[in-house]
């Protein structure tokens, strides 16, 4: 299996570059791992309505530009669907059984994205009710992806 993460944006603490790192490296054995970044626009100060929505815009078309072809797409979003780690594991399990190889998760910027991401995505899924920044979800992600893998071949994970 194929996983890429479309991102905006790059990752700036190095403890959140060194968890990503090292969940990357246990994800060998599983899948195929890539991360796509786009580089974040940058949000005048106090922006009027009309110049927050042409950023959004941009980064989205640029994300809708990076994602892959023919990929399954889960979008994380705040308001899409939760799912607990073993639903995860089973959703992974379901789409390679239906012969999705390649899976693409998409991380919007620190201003979200337009509804055009939403209507590409096969799956919008939600972390939390909860915000958290970009940088932050992606180790969050790549840890659950990781999870998600044990869960699937009954591995311990947690002692």
């Amino acid at each position: 299996m194929k996983i890429t993460i479309a991102c905006v944006g790059k990752i700036k603490e190095k403890y959140l570059t060194a968890g990503i790192e090292e969940f990357s490296k246990r994800l060998t054995p599983f899948c195929k791992l890539e991360t796509l970044a786009i580089n974040e626009e940058r949000m005048p100060d106090n922006p009027s309505p009309a110049e927050k929505q042409q950023v959004l815009e941009r980064e989205t078309q640029r994300l809708l530009a990076i994602i892959p072809a023919n990929s399954y797409v889960i979008l994380l979003d705040v308001i899409g669907k939760q799912l607990s780690s073993p639903d995860l594991a089973a959703k992974l399990d379901e789409l390679a059984l239906a012969g999705n190889s390649h899976i693409t998760f998409v991380i919007g910027g620190a201003f979200g994205y337009t509804d055009a991401l939403r209507k590409r995505a096969d799956l919008v899924l939600s972390f939390s009710k909860m915000t958290f920044t970009h940088q932050m979800i992606r180790l969050l992600l790549i840890e659950q992806i990781y999870r998600a893998f044990k869960i699937s071949r009954g591995e311990k994970y947690h002692w």
